[in-house]
């Protein structure tokens, strides 16, 4: 079994319709894709290298076609095991925060996205460790939690 640590997430989320509430965004894996026809978020491997920011930031942006105005890390990497390569993965975990305006532009690994309501979302993501996180970033990032200034990572350039 091969143990690899250079897998990155990052969730997407931004202000709901009259500025109540947030919404998450869901992507959904191209059927010639790897777990193609589910709705997931975004997820990829770190390049040589790259720190988790880096990848999480070049997925954000090759995966939606956005940049964050916000940026967070969260406390837990979720750990799982892929049987198909026989490789257990360890991926570091990230929110960004985008405009209400942010146009996504979906790569050729996607074919459709949407956004959820933060309810919705607890339900929609298939993944025990997705919802998790989604706890989280309901809890500290959105509720403005206790960890959210130590979860803040400053972006490039700002």
């Amino acid at each position: 079994m091969k143990i690899r640590y250079d897998m990155v997430c990052c969730f997407v989320i931004r202000p709901g319709e009259s500025g109540r509430g947030w919404e998450f965004l869901q992507l959904r894996r191209s059927a010639d894709d790897f777990l193609g026809g589910t709705w997931q978020t975004i997820y990829g491997e770190s390049h040589a290298g790259e720190t988790p920011v880096d990848a999480a930031l070049r997925e954000l942006r090759e995966e939606t076609g956005v940049f964050p105005d916000e940026f967070f890390k969260l406390s837990d990497a979720h750990v799982f095991y892929i049987a198909a390569h026989d490789t257990l993965w360890h991926s570091i975990q990230f929110c960004a925060m985008v405009n209400r305006e942010a146009t996504i532009v979906m790569d050729t690994e996607h074919d459709a996205f949407r956004w959820l309501g933060a309810e919705e979302a607890e339900v929609h993501f298939m993944w025990p460790g997705d919802r998790r996180s989604i706890q989280e970033i309901r809890g500290q990032i959105i509720g403005n939690g206790l960890a959210k200034p130590f979860m803040r990572v400053e972006l490039p350039g700002r």
